[in-house]
């Protein structure tokens, strides 16, 4: 069954002067201030559309990792995932580093590290995002 989840912007002002809020309208759980400075400079207590996607991924590739390991009968003790997004002002979103952190029992290194990539293949938010340069790094805690 598909589903659609829903978030809402309202913006007053020009870019770089003005300030707006992102509604997280779905869930409910929250409004946010957004503002080209804390896009572009540093975020003084607001969000980004990057910060957002960052969200988006980092979670979504856990959730890949977690289904690829369970389905191959070995379910994670935890996945811990970071997401940078790289905004480049007047270039755009230039690139994502993903970084794991996996507890695996029953597996190696070796095998994680391929569960990892397949997962960043298989997420879709990677796919979604595949228009930029998406790393990923790992490390495996056994």
């Amino acid at each position: 069954m598909a589903t659609t989840r829903t978030a809402a912007a309202h913006w007053e002002g020009s870019l770089m002067e003005g300030a707006g809020q992102v509604e997280l309208q779905s869930s409910g759980i929250g409004t946010f201030s957004v503002s080209w400075p804390a896009r572009a400079e540093a975020p003084n207590g607001q969000t980004s559309p990057e910060e957002l996607i960052a969200a988006a991924h980092s979670t979504c590739y856990s959730m890949a990792l977690s289904h690829g390991l369970a389905q191959a009968g070995t379910p994670p003790t935890s996945i811990d995932t970071t997401a940078n997004v790289t905004f480049q002002p007047g270039t755009g979103i230039t690139g994502i580093a993903l970084s794991v952190v996996g507890n695996v029992p029953g597996i190696t290194a070796e095998q994680f590290e391929e569960a990892a990539q397949a997962a960043k293949a298989g997420c879709p938010v990677s796919q979604a995002l595949s228009a930029v340069p998406i790393t990923l790094e790992t490390s495996f805690t056994g």
